[in-house]
């Protein structure tokens, strides 16, 4: 798979993970794109840090408007509806739990539910931003993101980067499959049929626990 063939698959996989009425915040990257794979159906409110509520997917080029930025700096539509406040407040639903759902993207993730998403050391960077707070306040943590990185393991036994938050993780969606962070470690619950068991375990660090209903990767 190309590079753009990897990240609709993970987007159209995460996107079944939404439901009518949830509060959603994404991540920056690919996380951005779930929306256009969200069923027609299926009502979603999509929150933003930098102080939004009843985001819309992405505008069509030309149509821009500069007033209106996600936290990554993309721009973005509203929705009939939508409402704008500072980011104290924005965090105060964040914070307060307000938040059903937020998928993000990784750096590491390990079998502990522990997540490296904010620095490489010796790296520069523009700081942690809102995802150490969506971490711990969102109800549901997922992550969308690429296998591996460059051929490197992303998905570990023990993270080696500095961590965002321990513990908080709760699905992890690849071109490869859908992982559950359970008590045992990780259970992999959805295959990518153009990849076999041995080959997702080659990708991976940690040591997989293969699900005994372990079904083809869901599209719909």
């Amino acid at each position: 798979m190309d590079k753009n063939e990897i990240r609709e698959v993970i987007a159209r996989r995460a996107a079944l993970e939404l439901h009518n009425g949830d509060v959603v915040n994404l991540g920056i990257g690919l996380p951005t794109i779930i929306p256009n794979y969200v069923p027609e159906d299926v009502n979603v409110i999509l929150q933003s840090e930098n102080g939004l509520l009843g985001m819309g997917v992405a505008p069509a080029e030309g149509d821009e408007d500069p007033d209106f930025v996600n936290a990554g700096g993309g721009f973005i539509t509203c929705k009939n509806g939508a409402s704008s406040f500072d980011s104290s407040v924005s965090f105060g639903i964040i914070r307060g739990g307000h938040v059903d759902v937020t998928i993000l993207g990784a750096l590491q993730v390990d079998e502990k539910g522990n997540l490296a998403n904010w620095i490489i050391p010796g790296k520069k960077t523009p700081g942690m931003g809102g995802a150490m707070d969506l971490i711990v306040g969102a109800k549901r943590v997922i992550l969308a993101m690429e296998h591996t990185a460059r051929g490197s393991h992303k998905i570990m036994t023990d993270c080696n980067l500095p961590l965002t938050a321990a513990g908080q993780v709760n699905m992890i969606i690849t071109e490869m499959g859908v992982m559950d962070i359970v008590p045992e470690g990780i259970l992999l619950k959805e295959i990518n049929p153009l990849f076999t068991i041995e080959q997702i375990q080659e990708a991976t660090d940690a040591k997989l626990i293969i699900a005994e209903d372990l079904i083809e990767m869901r599209k719909n």
